[in-house]
């Protein structure tokens, strides 16, 4: 019995270099590399045109959080991604937060400034605030005060439609420097393809600022309609001459057995009007929609940078995802790089977005003379 042991252990070390070998060649076999050919990063600076916030409302910031979000596990993660705690943000309020997002898109290499996003809530047909469904809140003063504080901090605005004064808070938007107008149609109950937004359309157009809205399946709030986000739906206000960017390209979605990025594409040939992000197309659960959108020819000249923070700062999105596209060295040094900006910006650059894609977006926007 003691012969044999030695025997054993060779013949099971043997096995295991021979199946490292095996999985060694079959990596070689199937690795494709990057979605495109890669390029140098753009000498000019860059634009995140998808950044997020938040806000318990402390320090008066107006911020509501639902008790609903606030007792689900995605509070925490999204505190931890941002890099605060909640007690951070009861003893210094919640522009503490727009501090320390100023602090570390400045640390950065690449990024200049990022959008930062309100959100409204939901509206009822009386034009109220309706507080029991809205999960998240966060005021236009809010978001519009910070970036009169940090310049590297734009003011995304988020109204919705259906207020009676709309067109009013708009023009208070585009007054305090607003760059851009925000939706999630899903979460915030705004079906885009209703008729009686069409004034508030026009008005968008007036102002020439674009309407960011999300496209595709919607999974960071408790509940979604995800119907909403049809980018069909979007035909009304490009037809009155919005320039609209699809929030996340649609990735990740379908609607009546069509993906959603087909149906991005389609109206792209007619649209010129139509521009994507490409925001949180690298999560783990949309890990194809990235070769997917920059694959479509109608997509090219329509892509926008965006990182869907504080996402990218998850375990949600890591290099080690993709062993098939990235060597071993590329995802060591990039899962080294600390700041998340360039750590995303990294990424994406590394599996083929072209570098015309970083430096498109901040062309779309409304910048404040």
């Amino acid at each position: 019995m003691k012969l044999l042991r030695p025997r054993l252990l060779f013949r099971s070390a043997i096995s295991l270099i021979a199946l490292a070998a095996i999985l060694l060649l079959a990596r070689q076999i199937l690795f494709r590399g990057p979605y495109q050919p890669t390029a140098p990063l753009p000498t000019e600076s860059i634009v995140d045109l998808h950044c997020h916030t938040a806000g318990i409302g402390a320090g008066n910031s107006g911020c509501f959080l639902s008790p609903r979000m606030r007792a689900n596990v995605r509070f925490r993660i999204y505190l931890d991604a941002f890099g605060v705690s909640e007690q951070d943000l009861v003893q210094h309020g919640d522009m503490f937060l727009m501090e320390k997002l100023s602090r570390d898109i400045a640390a950065s290499r690449h990024l200049q400034a990022a959008v930062i996003l309100a959100l409204d809530g939901v509206v009822d047909a009386s034009g109220t605030l309706d507080t029991h469904r809205t999960e998240v809140y966060i005021p236009n003063e809010f978001v519009a005060e910070a970036s009169h504080r940090w310049t590297n901090l734009l003011f995304g605005a988020s109204i919705h439609p259906r207020r009676p004064d709309a067109i009013a808070r708009l023009d208070d938007a585009v007054a305090q420097g607003a760059v851009l107008v925000k939706w999630i149609p899903s979460i915030m109950d705004i079906d885009p393809a209703d008729p009686q937004y069409l004034p508030f359309y026009q008005r968008l157009v007036h102002h020439r600022i674009p309407l960011l809205s999300h496209t595709g399946p919607e999974r960071s709030f408790t509940s979604s309609t995800d119907a909403l986000a049809d980018p069909d739906r979007l035909r009304l206000p490009l037809q009155q001459g919005v320039l609209v960017i699809a929030g996340h390209a649609a990735g990740g979605g379908e609607s009546n057995g069509i993906p959603d990025l087909t149906k991005v594409r389609r109206l792209m040939q007619e649209f010129p009007n139509l521009h994507a992000d490409i925001s949180a197309l690298t999560l783990v659960s949309r890990i194809a929609d990235l070769q997917s959108t920059l694959a479509a020819p109608e997509c090219r000249g329509r892509l926008v940078f965006g990182s869907d923070y504080p996402l990218i700062n998850t375990a949600l999105v890591s290099p080690w995802y993709y062993p098939l596209n990235l060597t071993e060295a590329q995802r060591q040094t990039i899962a080294g790089i600390q700041n998340p900006w360039d750590r995303d910006i990294a990424l994406k650059q590394a599996l083929g977005v072209p570098p015309e894609v970083f430096v498109a977006g901040k062309k779309l926007l409304r910048m404040p003379r």
